[in-house]
């Protein structure tokens, strides 16, 4: 096996090509049999990259070589959507594996939290962190957090046992680094976030590498404004955007080679995603969400499908391409049932749980998917299916009522080109149906996102 990229190597490995890095990964039976006990889960989640943002899944200039190989060494989810196509509800599905109209994290006014915002993640709700951490296992979330700034709000009142990176998104005044909930440096140097996170993360690892531990490393980037190391400035053909990328997949690399290094790698299972498509609108400082339709923001799938990639060296079989629909809120009862820990069983969730499709290549269980734009289902995909009640071409652009509903047939048409929906009245109909059932489970939390700190106390 290739060890992980270093700086000194990096542009000349850029060149490798996904079939060249399968060549290189011999899988035994037996390994590949092999099914560790409480493993140590990392997930990695980046700030508005899209869908087309990865040279693994078709962009001509960024070269993201760890990430390839994370690819060719585990398994790439094509169909892996988001709770939300916005920062704060995204977060909150992945958190908690349910949709964020059940806990208030979303608003059909206020789309995400803000540095005057008085409300966050409520307590009532069991995160990732603290169910592992009730099972034994540490907890770490480093980066962006965006549920809360509040002290009962941030991460070490969430189940995390320590805490590092900025509280909200990057562009937002002030911007604090923060270590638990002390501010260490504000505004932060956004040049060298990406590095500090990233060996923050490795410390983390290291420290904990002879128990159960979950890592949350959430980075800020690519979100506007952007910012790269002085490694990796002014060296993408693509320009400061794919500085941005290049550079978040040099810290993957780091993260993988610390595991192995550390002769944990095959106890360690790795999420890399994002949590919504590409800003559209900050045009050439934005990503692509490649042969999808929208981005940040809109319903369409540039907008809440993303680039997805699963490693577990070992147990996931290498090279494995994954079309079945999966999502940000299936991730936690993933993480239990991995653990071994039960789900609660007081509330509704909306995950499943996808330990069998790693382990065994088991389909996954999914065959609905609600695309909630705030309060308000847009649109449901059934299998192939996806019919639009609600349309937005952007970010900040008007929804428009589709009557009747458009309907697109998403494995012959990605890019939801062709409305078929007056030739198959079936299929509208019951996806209609699907919708009252399911509107039938949910009871709408008091919105979070509207409340604001007063004026005149301090945040």
């Amino acid at each position: 096996m290739h060890d992980y990229l270093t700086r000194r190597d990096y542009l000349k490995a850029a060149g490798l090509t996904l079939a060249a890095c399968t060549v290189s990964l011999p899988a035994t039976a037996a390994a590949a049999q092999a099914k560790p006990t409480m493993p140590n889960m990392i997930v990695i989640f980046t700030d508005d990259l899209g869908y087309g943002d990865l040279s693994s899944f078709g962009h001509p200039t960024i070269r993201t070589p760890n990430l390839d190989r994370m690819a060719a060494e585990g398994m790439k989810l094509t169909q892996f959507y988001t709770a939300s196509a916005v920062c704060t509800p995204s977060r909150a599905g992945l958190m908690t594996g349910r949709l964020p109209i059940r806990n208030g994290m979303c608003s059909d006014k206020r789309r995400v939290l803000f540095p005057d915002s008085a409300g966050g993640l409520p307590k009532t709700e069991i995160t990732i962190a603290t169910a592992l951490k009730k099972h034994g296992y540490a907890t770490s979330c480093v980066g962006k957090w965006h549920l809360g700034h509040l002290p009962e709000f941030m991460p070490t009142n969430h189940g995390f046992d320590e805490y590092f990176g900025i509280p909200y998104s990057n562009d937002m005044k002030p911007s604090p680094l923060v270590k638990n909930l002390e501010t260490i440096e504000e505004p932060v140097d956004q040049h060298t976030l990406t590095k500090r996170y990233t060996a923050q993360a490795e410390r983390f690892i290291t420290a904990n590498k002879d128990k159960p531990f979950f890592l949350y490393f959430a980075h800020s980037f690519p979100h506007v404004p952007l910012f790269a190391s002085k490694d990796f400035e002014g060296k993408s053909p693509r320009g400061l955007y794919g500085d941005v990328v290049e550079e978040l997949d040099w810290s993957v690399g780091r993260i993988l080679e610390t595991l192995k290094k550390l002769n944990i790698d095959k106890n360690t299972v790795v999420f890399f995603t994002s949590d919504n498509g590409p800003w559209l609108t900050c045009n050439i400082r934005g990503g692509s969400a490649g042969l999808l339709r929208g981005g940040k923001g809109s319903t369409w799938e540039g907008g809440m499908r993303v680039p997805t990639v699963a490693w577990w060296p070992g147990t996931i079989k290498p090279a494995t391409i994954n079309t079945d629909i999966t999502s940000t809120v299936d991730i936690f009862p993933t993480c239990l049932d991995l653990a071994g820990a039960a789900m609660p069983t007081d509330r509704i969730y909306d995950g499943f749980s996808l330990k069998e499709t790693l382990v065994s290549g088991t389909k996954a269980e999914r065959e609905l998917l609600f695309y909630y734009r705030g309060t308000k289902i847009y649109a449901v995909r059934k299998g192939p299916w996806k019919l639009h009640f609600i349309t937005q071409a952007g970010y900040r652009d008007k929804p428009h009522k589709q009557d009747p509903p458009m309907l697109f047939h998403l494995d012959h048409d990605p890019s939801e080109k062709y409305n078929i929906a007056a030739k198959h009245p079936d299929v509208v109909e019951e996806i209609i149906a699907d919708v009252e059932k399911h509107k039938a489970t949910v009871k709408p939390f008091p919105t979070q996102l509207e409340k604001r700190i007063p004026k005149n106390k301090k945040g």
